[in-house]
Parts: structure tokens; C-alpha cells; sequence
């Protein structure tokens, strides 16, 4: 056998050199690999698998006429020199496995029961060969036996086994310590340093080896026959086995037809199930198109009788409307001749009166407001671009012969044309705002000073959003398509990517055709930077200023709701997404200005989750209730938008994060109402757990087995009830329904994980007490 490490005195005295001025004396030394599983938490794949070389020094301390036995881990630094890196009282050893996963049966753990982390897997130790993985486990035991009264758990390896290892090696001991010359217990069991095995003591009594030999001898084989009575213990094996397959295929046939009769009542509940389902959709769909059909044959009765009386009143005022022929033909096509001036002042004086008669007080006052209104359609330029068709040709060869020249003509027509899109912009906007009819949505409870029991107007402004939405639908492509003629007619060398039917899609049939060619030699896919650079200097100077009128649409629905800003949003959005032409480049910066817009009208209803608490707070009682209703309705309204929209996605985040806080508090108030001494009981172990041992616990006042046995009666006796009334106490201040299931399912979660840490607290501090263990409090849980 080779020597050992636990034999090699320069070791033993570099673990002494280690630990000088601790007052602890070596009394064995052994070299060791360490390493670490991997399902512990601080372990990394690949590192965690590396060994270390370790020593492990098994170590004795006197104190007041007791014995204490450690178990130290040393390292060795940079220079080689070892030094402590871990001690461990060997009372708290309450385990030693060795690891079935190594072959050679050389790797081993020991586990204590007072370290903090038991998420985090224990160290392996490596020994060179069995010899020594036996030696130091023997020691150890015969130390925890014989010094501290008591032997861990041994896994993985047969106790036999190792009494038998240790009579082979029978110790070698040159000196001992005699009773009169140690203070301690340890004295008659510790050898010094010269010692070779430290087997003091058996393991196993000799009652016991009796009792084995006894049990061995039944079979008349001895420890020599091994693989006989492994044989024969597998046949026996085999032979149960076979019985019991036995058994279970003579009942075969009933299971079967056990579980072809519930496979068959199954299917039939499914297919009732699904039946139901599609009668119930029908049903609702069918109820759906009733109330459809009434609302809008009342709708049409309604439009009906409105629709005639207001013809009726049309026909009145229509009489004063129509003017005369003599009078209508002076006043459009006649001449100012002396003769015929009397005609034209007769012709005028009617005119006069009859508009006179269309004034207050001749006319009725309720017809003061009416307005004949047309309907909004882009505004067509179909002449203006015919009419430049003529020009075009010349253009081009202008810019062959001097590009210079273009300059003035470019902006000349960016003038003219900017005055003109301007001016439709402006007049379509101011009656777009005047055609929409919307009742402004009252937003005192935006400024925080609204009450909880405020009655809020919760108007349709929906047509807002819509109107804002037509502005663009009409005008964004008008100014992509004005854009997009410009930089064509104009001759810029830039590619454009322009709409359907347009030229450059190969549409002749579009006003839009210039009916040219290009001239130019360059390819038209190929951008000129300078070229781009004046387009969009010029495309400014076409649309500048134009953005004042989307500006006053998007600060108008802001005033009626401000909400309205998200729907706006993601029309913009929408409209960003879709413009990528270079020669649209300035109205790619006018949405932009737009979003920006819109984003810092919408940021400041941030002011709105400060509110909702301000809300909630006059109410204490409830205040957790109403805010996790009003923040879920919040994400309900803004989810949809939120996926798209970043900056929506931000007042989501937050509304969710501010749901979840208020669930939380409102559970665990639910909770604590029902079973506040349960788990204050399990709080004021916590506390004392950081201070005094487990042991301890149950001799502290109101923490001893007695006090635990009342509170799980007076909390767990009956505890559907309470779980019932938790359900019930959910149910009664909420008013969104459908908020109740999730609720219900959290409060379910949060009680298990809190009733799971009492009952490990119990099973660690009170383990001879009995409570209901987690299983069964889900399957109650679970039948509520």
C-alpha cells in the first residue's frame, strides 16, 4: 500500500505553522481534491468542475474540561504556503455520503446542519485511493462517536464494509495518550502524531457482528461468499417480480375495461361540452343581430321623421331663396347701360331685401346656426400640373444647357405653390374642427383635484381622433404627391419611390406624367448628394410653415381629451412607417414634428398615475382596491397601442408595475386578516432565528409546543372556512368581475408559499408536531 499523506510529518506541522494562536492541535493531516456540483447556484459550467488541492486537518481544542473537535480546510496561497480557508465544528456534521457517481468510490461529502445556503451544493472531497477515503472517514466517526456522543448519517457506504477495512488495517500506534494525561474524553482516543490508522474503536458492537453472523449463517455462507448470496438474493428477487407481474395481468382485463369506460364517458363529455359551447355562441350571436336589427330600425324611424320635417323647413326657406329670372339674368350676365340701369338697382334692391330677410329677427332664431356644409375632399391640383406639362421639356433642356438658371424658377414656384397648399391647409382644418361635433371631455381629475366619488363625463370623443386622421389621409399623400412633381418637374437628379400610377411606376395615364424623357447620361438609381441636399432646401421652402395647421388640429383634440393624444399617436405612427421616398423627405420631418408634438401633449397627463393615488388615498381603506382596478383598465385601454408605440410602452410598464404592487398589498391584507396569528406565530420564529439556535426556540415564552399546538387549532381547524370567507372578503369591495379570478389564483399562490415556509419552520424547530402539510392544504385550495 502506498504511504499516505496523513503519515507525512513536514504536512502536520504546516497545518500547525497554519493555524498557530488558535490553541488547536492537529491530529491528523490529509491532502484532498476538492470540487464542487453543479446544481449548486454559484456554480459555473466548466469551473465548477475543476478540482483544487486542498488539506484537511482534523483538529482538537480543550476548554473548560470539554473536548471540541474541528474539521479545517486549507489551501495553498500563490507562494505555496497553506493557509486556512474554511473551519467547521464537527457537533453540526450531520451527514457523510459518498458519491455513487464516482467509479472509484474515492469522492465524498460532508454535510452540516447549520449552514446558511443548503441551496448551495457542499464540497466534494477526492482522496488518492479507498485506503484513505476509509481511513479519514473512520477517524471522523470514531471522533464524533467518542468525543461528541453522537454519529452522523453515513450514505453510500456499507458500515460493515469498513469495520472489516479497519480490522485488516489493524493500527499501528508507536504512543497514547493515557487517561491521566488529557483533560478530556478525547485523551483515550486521539493518537499522536506517529499514529498510522486511527481505528480505536469498532464500529459496529460485538452484539452486532453477532447478530450479522447469525443472520449470515441462516444461509450458511460466510463474508467470503459474496457473489453466492448476491445470486441468490437476485433469484429471489426475480421471483417476487414474477409474482407480482402475475397478478397485475390477472386483472388486466378489468382495467381495461375500467378505462374503456371512462375513455368513452370522456369523449361523450367533450363532445357535450363542445356541443354547448357552439349552441351558446349561436345563441349570443343570434341575440347580438336582435339587438342590431332594433337598434337600427329605430335609428331609421328616427332619421325618418327628422329627414321630413326637415325637408318641410328646407321647403320654407327655399322660397325665400329663389330669386326670380328677369332679376337672376340682370344680376349674372347683364350690362351697365343706361337702359338697363333701372333693371340693375331694381334687380339689386330685391337682392338686399331678401338677404335681409335671411337675418335675425326676420328669421326665425333656430336657423340662425345653419350652415350648408359640403363634403371635405382633397383639393385638386389636376389643372395646375396639366398646365406645367407645357414647361417640362423646356426645363430639362434648360438644366443641360444652364443649371444655374433653375435656382430662381425653383424658387419662384416653391413661393407661389406654398402660399396655395398653405391656404387650403388652413381652410380645410378650421372646417374639419367646425364639422366635428364632440362634447369636451371634463379633465379636472387629470389636475388632481377631483374627489373619489367625482362624477366624470365619459363622452365619445372618438370622432376627434377621427377627424385628425382624416387630415392626414387627405393631406399627407397631397404633399408626397406635390413633393414628388416638384422633384421631377424640377429636374432634380434624385430617384423618387413614388405612389402607384404615378410616372415612375410607368402609369401614363396619370396627370402626373410629364409625357419626358430623361436626359441625363447618369443612371437615375444612382443619388446625387448635392443634388439631394437642394431638393430638400427647396421641398422646405414648398411646405414650410404648413405644419402650424396640422398643429392646431392635434392642440384642439387635446383640448377636448387628452387621452385622445394615444389614438393620435399611433396614426402618426402608421403614417412615419409608410414614408420612406427621398422626395418626401420634409414630410417624413413634418410627421416627425408631429409625433413630437403629440409625445409632449401626451406626457403630460403623466400626471394621471400621481392622481390615481391621491384618489386612492382618500379612501384608505380601500385604496389598494381602487388603485389595481384603475391601473388595469388603464392596460386593458393601452395594450393594443403599447405593442407598437414606444412611448405608450412606457406608461404600460408602469401601470402594470403599479397593478402588481397594489394586488400584492390588498393579498396579503386578505391573508393576515384570516390567519394573522399563524403566520405572526411563524414571524416571531423568524426573528429568533437569527439570534439563538433551533434547539432553543421551543423553551422561549409563547414559542414552546403548547403555544404551536393552539394557534394551528385555532387557525387550521376549519380552515376551508377560513379560506371561504378569504374568497368571499376578495369578492366584496371589487368591482371589475373579471379581475377576481386572477386575484383569486394570486391569493391562492401567496397563501401556499407562506403556509410552505411555516411548515418547514415547524418540521425544522418542532419536528415531533404534527400539522397539515402543504399537499393537503393545495387539494383544499384547489376544491374551492
Amino acid at each position: 500500500m502506498a504511504k499516505s499523506s496523513a503519515d507525512d510529518a513536514e504536512l502536520r506541522r504546516a497545518c500547525e505553522t497554519a493555524m498557530e494562536g488558535s490553541r488547536q492541535k492537529v491530529v491528523l493531516s490529509i491532502r484532498v481534491a476538492k470540487s464542487r456540483g453543479i446544481w449548486g447556484k454559484s456554480a459555473k459550467i466548466g469551473k465548477g468542475q475543476m478540482a483544487k488541492p486542498r488539506v484537511l486537518a482534523i483538529t482538537t481544542k480543550e476548554k473548560a474540561q470539554q473536548t471540541k473537535a474541528f474539521l479545517n480546510v486549507l489551501k495553498y496561497s500563490n507562494g505555496g504556503v497553506l493557509e486556512p480557508a474554511k473551519l467547521y465544528k464537527l457537533k453540526h456534521l450531520s451527514k457523510v455520503e459518498v458519491l455513487t457517481n464516482d467509479p472509484s468510490g474515492c469522492t465524498f461529502m460532508l454535510g452540516f446542519d447549520n449552514l446558511r445556503s443548503q441551496s448551495v451544493a457542499p464540497p466534494q472531497w477526492t482522496m488518492r485511493n479507498i485506503d484513505d477515503r476509509n481511513r479519514l472517514l473512520l477517524f471522523i466517526l470514531n471522533l464524533c462517536k467518542d468525543v461528541l456522543g453522537h454519529l452522523p448519517k453515513v450514505v453510500g457506504v456499507d458500515v460493515v464494509e469498513m469495520a472489516l477495512w479497519a480490522k485488516e488495517n489493524t493500527p499501528v500506534v508507536s504512543k497514547k495518550r493515557s487517561v491521566q494525561d488529557g483533560p478530556g474524553p478525547a485523551a483515550d482516543v486521539i493518537a499522536e502524531s506517529d499514529m498510522k490508522v486511527t481505528v480505536e474503536k469498532e464500529l459496529v458492537s460485538q452484539a452486532e457482528e453477532e447478530d450479522m453472523e447469525a443472520l449470515l449463517g441462516v444461509y450458511v455462507m460466510g463474508i467470503g461468499e459474496a457473489e453466492a448470496f448476491s445470486e441468490r438474493l437476485k433469484r429471489e428477487l426475480h421471483a417476487l417480480e414474477a409474482a407480482n407481474v402475475h397478478a397485475i395481468l390477472e386483472s388486466e382485463p378489468l382495467v381495461d375495461e375500467v378505462l374503456q369506460g371512462l375513455e368513452a364517458a370522456t369523449i361523450a363529455v367533450d363532445d357535450m361540452d363542445e356541443w354547448l359551447g357552439i349552441f351558446n355562441i349561436k345563441l349570443r350571436h343570434m341575440r347580438e343581430d336582435i339587438e342590431s336589427i332594433e337598434t337600427r330600425n329605430n335609428q331609421l324611424e328616427m332619421q325618418s321623421v327628422n329627414n321630413k320635417a326637415l325637408i318641410e323647413e328646407l321647403d320654407k326657406l327655399l322660397e325665400r331663396l329663389r330669386i326670380p329670372s328677369e332679376y337672376a339674368a340682370c344680376l349674372t350676365g347683364g350690362s351697365f347701360d343706361e337702359a338697363r340701369m333701372l333693371q340693375n338697382i331694381e334687380a339689386c334692391e330685391w337682392l338686399t331685401g331678401a338677404l335681409n330677410g335671411l337675418e335675425p329677427p326676420n328669421l326665425d332664431p333656430s336657423f340662425a346656426n345653419i350652415r350648408a356644409r359640403g363634403q371635405l375632399k382633397r383639393p385638386d391640383h389636376a389643372d395646375l400640373r396639366f398646365k406645367c406639362r407645357t414647361y417640362a421639356r423646356l426645363l430639362q433642356h434648360l438644366k443641360s444647357l444652364d443649371k444655374n438658371c433653375l435656382g430662381p424658377l425653383r424658387k419662384a414656384y416653391c413661393s407661389s405653390l406654398n402660399l396655395l397648399l398653405r391656404r387650403e391647409a388652413r381652410e380645410f382644418a378650421n372646417e374639419l374642427r367646425a364639422s366635428t361635433k364632440a362634447s369636451r371631455n371634463p379633465t379636472v381629475w387629470l389636475e388632481g383635484s377631483g374627489g373619489s366619488n367625482q362624477n366624470v363625463n365619459n363622452a365619445d370623443t372618438s370622432t376627434v381622433s377621427d377627424a385628425y386622421a382624416k387630415m392626414l389621409t387627405i393631406f399627407i399623400p397631397l404633399l408626397v404627391d406635390e413633393s414628388s412633381f416638384f422633384s421631377h418637374f424640377m429636374c432634380f437628379g434624385v430617384s423618387a419611390l413614388a405612389p402607384p400610377g404615378s410616372p415612375a411606376n410607368g402609369d401614363k395615364s396619370n396627370d402626373d406624367d410629364l409625357g419626358i424623357m430623361d436626359i441625363d447620361d447618369n443612371d437615375t438609381n444612382t443619388k446625387n448628394i448635392s443634388e439631394l441636399e437642394a431638393l430638400n432646401e427647396s421641398l422646405r421652402d414648398l411646405l414650410d410653415g404648413i405644419q402650424e395647421d396640422f398643429y392646431a388640429v392635434v392642440d384642439w383634440a387635446y383640448k377636448i381629451d387628452p387621452l385622445r393624444c394615444i389614438s393620435m399617436h399611433g396614426i402618426t405612427e402608421k403614417y412615419i412607417s409608410g414614408q420612406k421616398a427621398d422626395a418626401a423627405g420634409y414630410v417624413r420631418l413634418l410627421l416627425d414634428a408631429l409625433e413630437g408634438r403629440i409625445t409632449a401633449q401626451f406626457t403630460r397627463i403623466g400626471v394621471m398615475f400621481a392622481t390615481l393615488d391621491k384618489i386612492a388615498q382618500t379612501d384608505p381603506k380601500y385604496a389598494d382596491i381602487i388603485l389595481l382596478e384603475n391601473y388595469a383598465a388603464f392596460q386593458n385601454s393601452l395594450y393594443d397601442l403599447a405593442n407598437v408605440v414606444p412611448t405608450l410602452a412606457k406608461f404600460y410598464h408602469q401601470a402594470s408595475e403599479s397593478y402588481e404592487q397594489a394586488c400584492t398589498r390588498h393579498i396579503s391584507m386578505i391573508i393576515y386578516y384570516q390567519f394573522e396569528r399563524l403566520f405572526q406565530f411563524a414571524r416571531r420564529i423568524e426573528d429568533l432565528m437569527y439570534t439563538i439556535t433551533p434547539e432553543e426556540i421551543p423553551f422561549q415564552l409563547g414559542l414552546s409546543k403548547m403555544d404551536l399546538r393552539k394557534v394551528v387549532k385555532s387557525s387550521l381547524s376549519g380552515v376551508d372556512k377560513h379560506i371561504g370567507a378569504m374568497y368571499k372578503k376578495l369578492q366584496k369591495n371589487l368591482t371589475s368581475e373579471e379581475l377576481l379570478p386572477s386575484l383569486w389564483d394570486k391569493c391562492k399562490k401567496e397563501f401556499l408559499d407562506k403556509y410552505d415556509s411555516f411548515a418547514q419552520l415547524v418540521a425544522k424547530i418542532y419536528p415531533s408536531e404534527t400539522i397539515p402539510s402543504i399537499t393537503e392544504m393545495r387539494d383544499i385550495l384547489a376544491s374551492m
